[in-house]
């Protein structure tokens, strides 16, 4: 293999388990404080055309999609009796999850349908010529391939349903409404299907099961020797493949299929793991929004951004403003802490019938032996296993006063919510230029299309990271009064890329707080679309979250009201009503927990 070859697989190798992860846990709250399953380690073998590529894409799909879609529990508890229909029961739950991730994303349903569409056309020939030629498993594959995803049979592959369409339509054809009516409801659609396959009469006794997997090892060994033949084949045509090959690396083509390659930068692959998941749900829930090109973006952490000394004499500078707030701060953090603390209280349930023994209740046994043992349990605080995102906007509107009031506020919520055990984020939204920077000098080279959508640079910054310690972040805030950092604010994407790093976390509580001054503004995007563009997206963004999602979202809007985009919003007239306002706030959210939410 050569150098080029072996990279070139590596590099599709990390894109597919960073697709992999994107799709199974994009906006999915783990309910078990547990580790996801280990990603597959897909052994690609060999990628010589198309159709290769998209095998292993629609493999990492249909697996992922499984994970994120398919509960074990309610899998498990709907098995059909008769374990001959086993394979059947396990064939419609993996359509099903197919099916809601091609509602989902394009590119899923386009990889999945292109997968099923070449494995149809490998079947070209046909020895069958009874019902006892035909793998019943695989006709019932096929005939939920036909009614569920719309796929087109091939004349072989309708050869081989028709030995066994009738008795399907039969059974299934009458549940079909409810079952695409309950797609989304798992338990639902299995319990019809699990009832549908105790009805179904096409295994009359459980040697048909050993004749089943008889004719799936066959089928293996078919498939062996297929692919033999195949390697046999591409022996002979050497010269072809290499050809194909070379065209294959050297034709832009290949993109195409390369899923979301271009995000792959050497050295920093976790945060261009996050911007392919920014793509992804910009895609999903905001058609309409474009980007013309995100290779200019930035994630980056603030210590990146500027040398060390000047980052320490910015925090210096920022603690020489700090004194002026000092008895305000503390009085603030003082309330929150106690507010917070206060929960920590121990408090018990009594009379219960496990737990630890109430020594207090003892005396009723001494009194009365028919009395039984009473047992307490400790509650679990409100608040426990928490993580709280502070998104704060560096726009070019909060220079001054109040970007040093949110930055004091997000350094005093840190250090007092780290005393709590509650994991704080700080991170800020801008843009690398004021009017369009390298974005829009790429549009223009490229002759100026009509519509470009987001026309600007981004950038993203990591003032202080979930699993750091306060103190190790402290200087980073002081970052904030760089003067010359603050520009454009693109509010939407800034919430989509927070929220996804939100979602990762294995907390059971998350709260984003989100601080800004108003509607988004960048010059260069507004001047070449509508005028409106930025901030519909953040409407759709924002309602798309609140929607379907855990994630509790505040917004605190400076000198503006932003309820028009936040059903949580508070208004303050003056930055300093920050502090009070942002701990007020947290400890109204800590009062009651918001009910879950499953996502659509």
């Amino acid at each position: 293999m050569s150098k080029k070859e072996e990279f070139f697989k590596d590099r599709f190798k990390q894109a597919l388990d960073s697709t992999y992860k994107v799709i199974s846990e994009e906006l999915h709250n783990l309910s078990k404080k547990e580790n996801p399953k280990d990603i597959e380690d897909y052994k690609i073998s060999s990628l010589y055309s198309r159709e290769d590529y998209v095998k292993f894409r629609a493999l990492t799909d249909s697996n992922a999609l499984k994970k994120k879609f398919s509960d074990k529990n309610i899998f498990n508890k709907n098995l059909p009796k008769n374990q001959s229909y086993k394979t059947f029961y396990e064939v419609s739950e993996k359509i099903r999850c197919e099916l809601l991730g091609s509602d989902m994303l394009n590119g899923i349903k386009k990889n999945i349908k292109e997968n099923y569409n070449n494995k149809i056309l490998k079947k070209k020939e046909s020895n069958i010529k009874k019902r006892e030629d035909v793998n019943v498993s695989e006709a019932f594959e096929l005939y939920l391939l036909k009614n569920f995803l719309n796929i087109k049979l091939n004349n072989v592959s309708n050869e081989i349903l028709s030995f066994w369409e009738d008795k399907f339509d039969k059974n299934i054809k009458k549940h079909m409404q409810f079952l695409k009516k309950n797609i989304t409801d798992q338990n639902k659609y299995l319990e019809k299907f699990s009832e549908i396959f105790q009805n179904m009469e096409i295994f009359e006794n459980e040697n048909e099961i050993k004749n089943e997997s008889n004719d799936e090892s066959n089928n293996s060994e078919n498939d062996k020797n297929n692919n033999n033949d195949r390697n046999n084949e591409d022996k002979e045509g050497k010269a072809e493949e290499t050809v194909e090959n070379k065209s294959l690396e050297d034709s832009d083509d290949l993109n195409d299929f390369r899923m979301e390659e271009e995000f792959f930068e050497d050295g920093n692959q976790k945060e261009n793991a996050e911007n392919i998941i920014q793509k992804l749900n910009v895609s999903k829930g905001n058609k309409e929004y474009k980007i013309f090109t995100s290779n200019f973006d930035e994630i980056e952490k603030a210590e990146n951004l500027e040398k060390e000394e000047e980052i320490k004499k910015l925090r210096n500078n920022l603690d020489q403003q700090l004194t002026s707030f000092q008895d305000v701060i503390t009085k603030l953090a003082n309330k929150l802490q106690r507010q917070l603390l206060a929960k920590q209280n121990r408090s018990w349930e009594y009379d219960l019938e496990e737990g630890l023994l109430d020594s207090s209740k003892l005396s009723r046994i001494i009194i009365d032996p028919q009395n039984s043992l009473s047992f307490k349990k400790e509650k679990d605080y409100e608040f426990k296993d928490t993580m709280v995102t502070l998104l704060i906007d560096n726009s070019g509107s909060m220079r001054g006063r109040p970007i040093t009031i949110a930055a004091l506020c997000a350094d005093i919520l840190s250090r007092t919510l780290e005393r709590c055990n509650v994991k704080v984020e700080i991170l800020g939204f801008t843009t690398k230029n004021w009017k369009g920077g390298e974005a829009r000098e790429k549009w223009s080279k490229n002759g100026k299309p009509k519509n470009p959508g987001r026309l600007n640079d981004l950038r993203h910054i990591i003032y202080k990271a979930a699993d750091v310690h306060w103190r190790q972040s402290k200087k980073n805030l002081g970052l904030m009064l760089k003067e010359g950092l603050l520009k454009e604010n693109i509010d939407g994407e800034a919430i989509l890329w927070a929220f996804n790093r939100l979602v990762k976390r294995k907390e059971e509580r998350k709260i984003m707080m989100v601080i800004s001054d108003g509607a988004p503004v960048d010059d260069s995007t507004l001047s070449v679309n509508s005028g409106d563009y930025l901030e519909k997206h953040l409407k759709r963004t924002v309602k798309f979250i609140e929607a379907n999602s855990d994630i509790e979202l505040l917004a605190i809007g400076i000198g503006h009201d932003v309820s028009r985009y936040y059903k949580k919003a508070i208004k303050i007239s003056d930055v300093q009503e920050l502090g009070d306002v942002m701990i007020s706030q947290l400890s109204n959210l800590f009062e009651k927990k918001k009910s879950p939410k499953k996502l659509n």
